[in-house]
């Protein structure tokens, strides 16, 4: 029998991952072109074609050994320089493989850094709406997740509610942006108000509270917006990222901590991550996908694909009387549900094949969230769809 725990957590098993094989499951009955899925942020647009070039690069040139074997747990030494170094280039930060550490993913990333620095009891903050993750990530340390209520104006962090939610008990603050649901990314004005508020309260508190940054959409922003890099804002900034959206490769579970050397007790912060990695089990980032990831680490997927995706359903559901923030980031839109209950909405929408996502998954009810990472085609036959739901709704 497994225990008690687990069963609570089979019981609330993903949402989205409960939709996506729904969604399998539908196609099966009505055929794959006439259900319109749009639950699992799993990228459409393939990986670029520099990714098969280094993987065919380096299987048959570089030696096998180098390739398939053990390495230190935190990642090929050549690898976390070349990618440290990028980083350098783009951002203006001073970073050295010291200072990285790969991960088997962002998720993996996140699970090591929270293995790393919670103990039993402390808490960490993040702001609704959140990758709904988080709850476990943090609950698997001993650890409480707490979230700080959105903005639905804009759905920028709201500090002013931070500033009442920090206790002597604060040890990280978990922001994603841009963001998954809503593809808002949070502003410069937006952190460097949060940097100076964890600073002041880390001198009332006499504690270190770190800022831990889930990047997996930092490369898809649009119309000319630049997401701050958060390194240059806070000391103890703790970056996650992962290569799965920037380079099409969700399923090669590859991206990377960044432990910047300003972090208070960084020696310490970089050895227990080391060890953390490899007592959860993962021992190391495949490695493969490492060296990949090295020779690609400044090429990025068809970001144009995912903007006229982003124009085309944010515009057709604003001409079919639905509301949202327009995403400036990541593959999503977070509409606001025409009833109380998202998740009679979301029943509705299945009528029509349309497979939307509950905000409830995002700690923010009353919104669902779509991914338009889909095929062109998929937003352009389930208009007439959301037509039909929208009428439904009295919406036009």
């Amino acid at each position: 029998m497994i225990s008690e725990r687990m069963k609570e957590l089979v019981k609330g098993s993903s949402a989205i991952r409960a939709m996506f094989e729904e969604g399998k499951a539908m196609a099966a009955v009505y055929g794959a072109e006439n259900v319109y899925d749009f639950s699992l942020g799993n990228p459409n647009v393939p990986a670029p074609e520099r990714v098969k070039q280094a993987a065919e690069y380096i299987l048959e040139k570089e030696d096998p050994l180098m390739v398939h074997g053990y390495m230190s747990n935190s990642g090929y030494e050549d690898v976390r320089r070349t990618i440290a170094e990028s980083l350098n280039r783009r951002f203006g930060t001073d970073f050295t493989a010291d200072n990285l550490l790969m991960t088997v993913g962002a998720a993996g990333g996140l699970n090591v850094i929270l293995k790393t620095l919670l103990n039993p009891g402390e808490e960490v903050l993040t702001f609704a709406p959140y990758f709904g993750e988080y709850d476990n990530y943090v609950e698997n340390y001993g650890g409480r997740l707490i979230a700080i209520a959105p903005d639905t104006a804009t759905f920028q962090p709201d500090l002013k509610a931070l500033e009442k939610a920090v206790t002597p008990k604060t040890k990280a603050v978990i922001i994603n942006s841009p963001n998954n649901p809503t593809g808002v990314v949070y502003s410069e004005q937006t952190i460097i108000a949060l940097s100076r508020l964890l600073e002041q309260k880390q001198r009332e508190l006499g504690t270190s509270i770190y800022l831990i940054s889930d990047e997996p959409y930092r490369e898809l922003a649009y119309d000319g917006v630049q997401v701050p890099y958060l390194t240059k804002y806070y000391r103890n900034t703790i970056v996650g990222y992962s290569f799965s959206k920037s380079l099409s490769l969700p399923g090669d579970r590859i991206g990377y901590l960044v432990m910047p050397s300003q972090l208070d007790d960084f020696e310490m912060v970089r050895d227990g991550a080391n060890v953390a990695i490899r007592i959860l089990g993962f021992v190391n980032a495949p490695g493969l996908a490492q060296r990949i990831a090295a020779m690609c680490c400044e090429e990025t997927t068809d970001i144009q694909y995912y903007d006229t995706n982003r124009e085309l359903i944010y515009n057709g559901l604003k001409d079919l009387g639905f509301s949202c923030v327009k995403p400036q980031g990541a593959f999503y839109l977070f509409v606001k549900s025409p009833v109380e209950d998202e998740k009679a909405f979301c029943q509705a929408a299945k009528k029509y094949h349309l497979l939307l996502v509950a905000g409830s998954s995002f700690g923010c009810p009353g919104y669902v969230r779509i991914a338009y990472c889909v095929a062109r085609e998929t937003i352009e036959n389930a208009l007439p769809a959301f037509k039909k739901l929208a009428e439904e709704y009295g919406l036009v």
